[in-house]
């Protein structure tokens, strides 16, 4: 049976986890080799300012889960997804739609206008997004610039 859930704290050790394993592998190649360099991200990213994380249980395990926030915008206040995965043995079997369903209930629940996030267009998570009626901002970019050596 599965179960929706908001995350706290207490899965801090699973969110890492599971983050570690869905981004490990092919496609991504995420290299999170590190313990304290994956905690130190996903405890950033999940405890911040209007921080709202959700998960996804199954027999009390955490297969999916969504970190993000709420951010207060010009047009409406947004759910800005940072990092969302499903555990890898889980993909592909609708775990995610579903999933992403969920969420979409949750913040409508909560009055807020949509949800914001950003991918690879090189990666099956674009497609996935495409598929769930998430639509590309053609003028909206990226940018980095590495400063390190």
């Amino acid at each position: 049976m599965d179960e929706f859930i908001i995350l706290d704290d207490s899965y801090l050790p699973q969110m890492a986890e599971l983050f570690k394993d869905a981004f490990y592998g092919e496609p991504w190649n995420d290299d999170w080799s590190d313990p304290v360099q994956l905690m130190e991200y996903i405890k950033e990213i999940s405890g911040g300012y209007n921080a709202l994380n959700y998960g996804l249980l199954r027999d009390g395990k955490l297969v999916a889960m969504s970190l993000g926030m709420i951010r207060h915008w010009w047009e409406g206040t947004n759910y800005n997804i940072e990092e969302l995965c499903v555990s890898p043995d889980m993909q592909g079997q609708g775990t995610g739609t579903r999933f992403m369903s969920l969420i979409e209930d949750a913040i409508r629940r909560k009055g807020l206008c949509g949800i914001f996030l950003q991918t690879d267009n090189d990666k099956p998570s674009y497609r996935f997004y495409q598929k769930n009626g998430f639509k590309e901002l053609n003028s909206h970019v990226s940018f980095y610039k590495r400063v390190k050596e």
